[in-house]
């Protein structure tokens, strides 16, 4: 480890609880900071239509190299929204638009003839509607002549009732950046040529004109539905609104989020799954290697969210009254206790996130026999399980009543992974 907590997080890292705060200023502290993680979640949406614009209408390689970076960019602020998931329903009913993964990307696109063809589990999963301005979809003849955002949300998203099918969203946008991931455990991200959309005779693999129709009206859609989220968490939002309706039922909100996204969903689902199968695929982001990425804002999303602070890209700072404060009204030993292990989930995650930026990329680390990976990714799970006892004991602090949080069969049921 060659970074302290306080040198990866700032002034985050150095943040004391308040002597005390009540439920609703929490609650108003909580809405604020949702807020200001979708605003910035839709600034650096609107910056990737930007370059995904230019890409299409004047291709290069540093065009392309662009859009790239401007979708990693866009994960930055996105990832910390996650802890809001779980615990508020719309925003769980609406993720599947935009973060929806793993996806059959031969829906979308053309694919390595390793990829296979249609399977029991999803006839769908080599569509691909680029090359294709009408096909057959459940029964019925569907026109992609031009291919646009009601079409891809209205239609071929999750189509058939096959989750796989994922149309839209970031993971969807990856793809048509950075193509297949064709490298298995060995370095290297995806490598689609920037020729892909091209519209001259440099055009490569064909429907270059029609690939650039689906990134653009992709991207369209996630900034159109990124401004509804953020909408909803302003003053007067229908999100803001239900979180403060009740205080009791607010908090344990709040609390939902935390302990879901720390233990089934990132220690289990999205680490632990992918360590036990061995899987390059088992990787969050995984056509552009970004996955190192994902997990540490994921994570810092359930500290900031803890600690009552957010800092935006912008440099701002947006902090109020924490759960911390609550917690620690009620026993600051319990408080004491779970900030600590917020602080060592970060900096196993911090520890992941170097290692995979010097060289070692996440779907190395899950190479069967490969020691340090496996040591790198469940130092992060075992650290994320660990603090999630310490919300469970936040809980029975508070008195909010029962809580449940997402599970996980790779962290509850091992033997059932492999049936």
């Amino acid at each position: 480890m060659n970074k302290t907590l306080p040198a990866i997080l700032g002034s985050v890292a150095l943040l004391a609880a308040p002597a005390f705060a009540d439920k609703a200023s929490v609650l108003d502290t909580y809405a604020d900071i949702a807020e200001a993680k979708y605003a910035d979640s839709l600034t650096t949406a609107q910056a990737l239509l930007d370059a995904v614009n230019a890409l299409t209408s004047n291709p290069s390689a540093e065009a392309l190299q662009t859009a790239k970076a401007a979708w990693i960019a866009s994960r930055v602020p996105y990832q910390q929204t996650e802890v809001y998931r779980f615990g508020n329903a719309i925003v769980d009913d609406w993720e599947g638009k935009v973060n929806a993964w793993p996806l059959d990307e031969g829906l979308i696109d053309y694919v390595d003839a390793a990829y296979g063809g249609a399977t029991d589990e999803n006839a769908y999963a080599v569509l691909n509607v680029v090359a294709n301005p009408s096909f057959t979809l459940s029964g019925s003849t569907i026109d992609a002549g031009k291919i646009t955002p009601a079409l891809l949300e209205g239609q071929l998203h999750e189509a058939d009732g096959v989750e796989s099918n994922v149309a839209t969203g970031y993971h969807a946008i990856e793809f048509l950046l950075w193509g297949q991931d064709l490298n298995g455990h060995g370095a290297g991200a995806g490598a689609r040529p920037w020729t892909d959309y091209a519209t001259d005779a440099e055009c490569t693999n064909g429907n270059c004109d029609r690939r650039g129709d689906y990134l653009t009206a992709a991207t369209e859609l996630l900034v159109s539905d990124l401004a509804w989220m953020a909408d909803q968490w302003k003053d007067g939002g229908a999100a803001r609104a239900a979180v403060m309706e009740n205080e009791d039922a607010g908090i344990s909100t709040i609390l939902t989020g935390m302990g879901s996204l720390s233990y089934g969903e990132q220690a289990g689902e999205r680490m632990r799954l992918g360590v036990m199968l061995n899987d390059p695929e088992e990787e969050h982001d995984c056509f552009s290697d970004n996955t190192h990425n994902s997990h540490f804002f994921d994570a810092l999303g359930i500290r900031n969210v803890y600690l009552g602070s957010y800092t935006s890209i912008d440099g701002t700072v947006v902090s109020g009254a924490s759960l911390s404060s609550l917690v620690a009204a009620a026993d600051n030993a319990v408080d004491a206790e779970l900030r600590a292990k917020l602080d060592t989930t970060m900096l196993e995650m911090s520890e992941m996130k170097t290692a995979a930026e010097a060289g070692f990329a996440y779907d190395s680390m899950l190479e069967r026999g490969n020691e340090a990976g496996e040591a790198l990714i469940m130092g992060a799970v075992e650290a994320l399980v660990d603090q999630t006892r310490s919300i469970e004991r936040a809980v029975a602090t508070l008195g909010v009543g029962q809580i449940e949080f997402e599970g996980s069969d790779s962290l509850d049921n091992p033997n059932a992974v492999f049936q």
